[in-house]
C-alpha cells in the first residue's frame, strides 16, 4: 500500500541500495516497521556579522564575533521510525502508518524550527519528537486508491524526493549555534518545502505508466500572519506522474484562497512545478522547475504576499547529474529560489534570490549503510543589492532499515 512503499521508496532513495522493511505476521494482518538514523559532523562558514543580513536569506551569518561554527547533527532527514499495518478485506487492501521523527540535536519545540536567540545548546537539554505521518490508505488495483490523513504533500514532492542531499545535509544553515534536527538540502534553493499536511487524495490504477492524483488539504496560515483566521475553502493539490523504463516525469499543483486580517488582505495562491529524471547506466540527470503566485519561498506561504492583499511571484528550479560507479555515487546539484516584489512594493532588504550548489560523494559501504561527504556554498540576494555568501562542509552516516 501506498504508506509502506512510500518508506520504503524514500530509504531506497537515501540509500542507494534496496531497502526492506522488517515485516511481521499476525493472522490476515501485515506489521511494518521501517526508519533511519543519520548523523553528520558540520562545519559552517558564515556571513560576517557586520554585513547586512537578507531577509528570508538562508546564507547563515556569524554571530558574537565568530564567523565559523560545529556542529553534530541530522542533516536534511531526521531520525525515522515508520510503524505500519496492511491486510486485504472484501477485495480492498487496507494500511495505516504512523511516522516518528526524532533528531539528535537539543531542541525541545519544533523540530523543523531553529531555536531562538534566547534558548542556546546548553546541558541538561533534549530532542524532540516530530510526528509528521499519521494516516490510513483503502483501494485496489482496479479502483485506485484514497489516502486520508497527514503525510508529504504533493506539490514540490519529487524535487525534494529526488535530491542526492537527502541523505546528507547539502545548505547547513540551520545547523549553527542553537542547531535544529534538519538541515535545509535544498529548501528555498531550488524547490518549495513540500510539507506534511492534514489531506484526503484519490489516486488512479496504473494506466499504462501514468498515474493521476488529487486531493484537498488542511488550508495554511501565511507564516508571517499573526491571527488565527477560519479558512471558508480547504486547499487543493494533485499530480501527475508517468514512468516507462528509465524515465520518471511529473507536474503537480497547488491552490489556496488565504483570508487576510481585512477583506482588503485577502490573497489566491497558486503554484506548479514540472520536471523529471532519466537514467543512462550509472548516470542519472534530473531536473525541476516551479512557479508561484502567492506561494512563498522557502516554505509554503513564508513571506507570500505584502500583508496587503498583493501577492509575490516566485519561481525556481533544481538542475542535478549524479554517477554510480560499484558501490559509490558522487554527484553535483544546483538550485535557485527567486521571489519578486509585490506590486508597488519598493527595494529593500527582502530576499529576491537564493542560490546554492553542492557537490557530494555517496558511499554504499553496506546493503543499508551510507557513508558520505558533501560541499556546498550558498548564496542570498536582497533587492537593494546586499548579498550574504556562506559554505558548509559534512562528513558522516546514513543507516537505513
Amino acid at each position: 500500500m501506498f504508506g509502506r512503499a512510500l518508506l520504503v521508496v524514500l530509504a531506497t532513495v537515501c540509500a542507494g541500495q534496496s531497502a526492506r522493511a522488517v515485516e511481521i505476521k499476525a493472522g490476515d494482518w501485515t506489521f511494518t516497521a521501517s526508519g533511519n538514523v543519520n548523523v553528520h559532523y558540520i562545519n559552517s562558514k558564515c556571513e560576517d556579522e557586520t554585513i547586512p543580513g537578507v531577509a528570508g536569506g538562508l546564507a547563515c551569518r556569524g554571530a558574537a564575533g565568530e564567523d565559523r561554527s560545529s556542529s553534530v547533527s541530522n542533516g536534511l532527514l531526521p531520525a525515522a521510525l515508520a510503524i505500519g499495518a496492511s491486510t486485504t478485506q472484501r477485495g480492498y487492501d487496507l494500511s495505516v502508518t504512523f511516522g516518528f521523527f526524532p533528531g539528535v540535536s537539543t531542541n525541545d519545540g519544533s523540530p523543523n524550527l531553529q531555536q531562538g536567540a534566547d534558548l542556546l545548546n546548553t546541558g541538561l537539554g533534549s530532542t524532540s519528537l516530530d510526528i509528521r505521518q499519521v494516516f490510513l490508505t483503502f483501494g485496489n488495483d482496479s479502483m485506485g486508491e484514497f489516502m486520508l490523513g497527514r503525510n508529504i504533500g504533493l506539490f514540490q514532492a519529487d524535487a525534494i524526493l529526488n535530491d542526492m542531499t537527502l541523505p546528507g545535509v547539502g545548505s547547513g544553515n540551520t545547523n549553527y549555534a542553537t542547531p535544529a534536527n534538519t538541515s535545509l538540502g535544498s529548501i528555498g534553493l531550488g524547490y518549495i518545502y513540500t510539507d506534511w499536511l492534514a489531506q484526503m487524495n484519490y489516486t488512479t490504477p496504473d494506466l499504462g505508466g501514468l498515474k493521476i492524483t488529487l486531493g484537498i488539504f488542511d488550508p495554511l496560515e501565511p507564516i508571517v500572519q499573526n491571527v488565527a483566521i477560519p479558512e471558508s475553502a480547504p486547499g487543493f493539490h494533485g499530480k501527475i506522474a508517468y514512468t516507462n523504463g528509465p524515465v520518471y516525469l511529473s507536474a503537480s499543483f497547488i491552490t489556496q484562497d488565504h483570508e487576510g486580517e481585512t477583506d482588503a488582505q485577502d490573497f489566491d495562491s497558486f503554484g506548479f512545478d514540472v520536471g523529471g529524471k532519466v537514467t543512462f547506466g550509472g548516470a542519472e540527470i534530473m531536473g525541476w522547475y516551479y512557479k508561484g503566485e502567492g506561494v512563498g519561498t522557502t516554505a509554503l506561504y513564508l513571506l507570500s504576499d505584502d500583508r496587503q492583499g498583493n501577492e509575490r511571484d516566485s519561481d525556481g528550479f533544481l538542475a542535478q547529474i549524479t554517477y554510480k560507479f560499484g558501490d559509490t555515487k558522487v554527484g553535483v546539484n544546483y538550485g535557485e529560489s527567486n521571489l519578486d516584489l509585490a506590486s508597488g512594493e519598493a527595494p529593500s532588504f527582502l530576499v529576491e534570490t537564493n542560490k546554492k550548489y553542492t557537490v557530494g560523494v555517496y558511499h554504499s559501504l553496506t546493503e543499508n549503510l551510507t557513508l558520505l561527504a558533501e560541499f556546498s556554498d550558498t548564496k542570498s540576494e536582497a533587492h537593494n543589492g546586499v548579498e550574504n555568501d556562506s559554505s558548509n562542509f559534512n562528513i558522516g552516516a546514513y543507516m537505513s532499515f
